[in-house]
């Protein structure tokens, strides 16, 4: 694409890495497109994670003082609109100092203000909305947005429909697109290819649930003939686990408070047992896992449970709440992976929901606002 200047993206994200990953991907996805001929600036929370993971990939970032609302009561709430104020001020001092050509959020508390401050002042934006239940600043922010850009069906509940365009999620790295054997993949985390492996992950930090079903149901994976499990702890967590696995046959199991590469557990697992965050199903898509989801009751808006459901609902992975996990999460895996039939069935249909183009798609729709 030819252009005559370089253009100026702002992208803005952040909280957790459901937001700031997907913002990465398209970064880097800009960056392939358009090489020197494009300039980024993140924009984030100040004291969030963004502020240390965006910097360490190489892109500048600045922060901004917003926070989110407390859901208990708290005097930081009586500052919020302090917060939002100064932030909405000092996104228009960024936006106007780097002389921004269009603004794309993410989600997370940086984007909110951003994105209004960029439409207040005639700069054109571009809405990512990761889950299947749009949260509150995205429904606010759509009505002055150029394009919303989504991952499920049925968004125009809460979007002008001549808006949406189907782009799906964008994720960093190449799930799906190099696949690994099972038999190198098991060697990599010491466990035998020939008997059914579990793959447990609760996201970098990790969650107690999944950590207390493990507990509860360990006599399960006991034994020279008893299925294997690849065990993500979460660095919280693990700690206290490797404790208790001191004194329980760890044989059958690799037990770890990270997996420094996901390709290898997907490629072993015969059955996923996670939390439902955006990124986590769209990276299930990609690789075609047959997947149980138990979605944490403990994010804004419930919006794990609704992914989950959405998937569910077309018979792409089985939803356990949060409550029963410790108690039939276990079991149903180790069904549903002597199912061969069944393991197809949900395999072949979370396939069908698999977006790899996601990143492109995205930056195809900002360079299209960008040559308008």
């Amino acid at each position: 694409m030819e252009q005559d200047r370089k253009y100026r993206v702002i992208l803005s994200g952040g909280g957790t890495g459901g937001h700031i990953y997907p913002a990465v991907a398209v970064a880097e996805a800009l960056g392939r497109r358009l090489g020197d001929g494009v300039e980024l600036l993140f924009v984030g929370a100040r004291g969030r994670m963004e502020m240390e993971k965006v910097p360490a990939l190489g892109y500048r970032i600045e922060g901004l003082p917003v926070a989110g609302l407390q859901r208990k009561l708290s005097m930081a709430n009586l500052k919020l609109p302090f917060k939002v104020a100064g932030s909405i001020r000092q996104a228009r001092r960024i936006i106007r100092e780097f002389g921004a050509d269009i603004v794309v959020g993410f989600g997370g508390y940086a984007s909110g203000p951003v994105l209004w401050a960029a439409q207040r002042m005639g700069i054109p934006t571009i809405i990512q909305e990761q889950n299947s239940h749009a949260g509150i600043t995205n429904k606010l922010l759509a009505k002055r947005a150029r394009h919303i850009c989504v991952a499920y069906d049925g968004m125009e509940r809460y979007f002008p429909a001549g808006k949406i365009t189907i782009t799906g999620n964008p994720l960093r790295g190449s799930f799906g697109a190099e696949p690994v054997s099972r038999a190198d993949a098991a060697a990599h985390f010491g466990l035998d290819p020939a008997r059914p492996i579990i793959l447990v992950t609760g996201g970098s930090l990790g969650t107690r649930t999944l950590n207390e079903m493990m507990k509860t149901n360990i006599s399960s994976f006991a034994g020279p003939d008893a299925p294997q499990a690849i065990w993500q702890t979460g660095n919280y967590y693990h700690t206290e686990m490797a404790a208790f696995m001191d004194s329980h046959d760890a044989s059958n199991l690799w037990l770890g408070a990270f997996i420094d590469c996901m390709d290898m557990a997907y490629a072993a697992a015969d059955v996923v047992i996670s939390r439902s965050g955006a990124c986590t199903v769209s990276e299930l898509c990609l690789v075609a896992k047959p997947v149980i989801f138990v979605p944490s009751p403990n994010v804004a808006e419930d919006h794990q449970t609704k992914n989950a459901r959405a998937l569910a609902a077309r018979d792409a992975a089985i939803l356990i709440p949060d409550a029963l996990a410790a108690r039939d999460a276990i079991p149903a895996a180790l069904a549903l992976a002597s199912d061969p039939a069944r393991k197809r069935s949900l395999a072949r249909n979370i396939a069908s929901l698999a977006t790899p183009s996601a990143a492109d798609n995205i930056t195809s729709l900002i360079l299209k606002t960008l040559t308008k």
